[in-house]
């Protein structure tokens, strides 16, 4: 089969597609044919290994695993003896952001991992392209105390993360203020935010109003710059480490007291 392969970190010239042998499914495992794969933020950094702190978990001085994809959408091809939950032809699509190998034609994974089958009228280009931005804006959502009407401004809503985040948050019944660039403001509205701010026009930062929580899903701004649009007990995450790594030292620093905290949402 083919696969994308690295051997050392760096730009994406460290890649090369080369043929390998395809991969045999163990007792509980399933192999899938892959049929549509992402490129995403999470790929970018393991192939980086950027920021440092990403070769804790890919590796300290080269790539533990060879092959690049944190995402997949594809059909069995082969289930394991002991694999009960899906069979030969189902369309299934998964995610771990540890990395599933799935720039290839094929891979092997448990039927015990993250992966769903796909829904009918849904293409494979759809479901892979469906699961990173999600499981980012859940982990979000999930490191608040979300109640109905909160205000939440969501920088960055046509990003994976951030369109996912508006969707979710309007499902919440949460009042979002979603930042977008001029070109995205009509798919926003679709998306469910109460108010849009087009940043090419406008600094959100410059503005005069207060949020429960600030989500900068796209990691472009600051705590400082975002901290007095947050009201007393407010909260802001960011999708990046930030400057200099700050916010995890913030997060840390929020866990003292005080108002106005900082949550690292991974």
């Amino acid at each position: 089969m083919k696969a994308v392969m690295y051997s050392k970190y760096g730009p994406p010239e460290v890649l090369k597609l080369k043929d390998i042998e395809k991969p045999v499914p163990g007792e509980n495992e399933i192999l899938v044919k892959v049929h549509a794969s992402t490129v995403n933020r999470t790929d970018c950094a393991a192939i980086r290994a950027k920021p440092f702190i990403m070769r804790l978990v890919t590796g300290l001085l080269k790539p533990k695993k060879n092959i690049p994809g944190t995402d997949f959408a594809g059909e069995i091809e082969e289930a394991g003896k002991n694999v009960s939950h899906f069979k030969k032809g189902d369309r299934i699509f998964g995610f771990n952001d540890i990395g599933l190998c799935s720039h290839a034609g094929y891979l092997t994974i448990p039927e015990t991992e993250a992966i769903a089958e796909i829904p009918e009228n849904t293409t494979y280009e759809e479901a892979a392209a469906s699961c990173e931005g999600v499981h980012y804006a859940v982990n979000f959502i999930n490191k608040v105390d979300l109640k109905k009407g909160d205000k939440v401004l969501v920088n960055g809503a046509t990003g994976a993360i951030g369109s996912a985040a508006v969707q979710i948050l309007k499902y919440y019944g949460a009042d979002i203020t979603a930042v977008c660039g001029t070109k995205n403001v009509e798919i926003v509205k679709t998306l469910g935010a109460s108010r849009i701010i087009d940043y090419q026009k406008e600094d959100f930062t410059q503005e005069i109003a207060e949020y429960k929580y600030i989500f900068d899903t796209v990691g472009k701004s600051s705590f400082f710059k975002c901290r007095h649009l947050l009201d007393k007990k407010g909260i802001y995450l960011s999708s990046e480490l930030g400057y200099l790594n700050q916010n995890i030292f913030l997060s840390l620093f929020s866990l003292i007291g005080g108002n106005r905290k900082v949550r690292f949402p991974y």
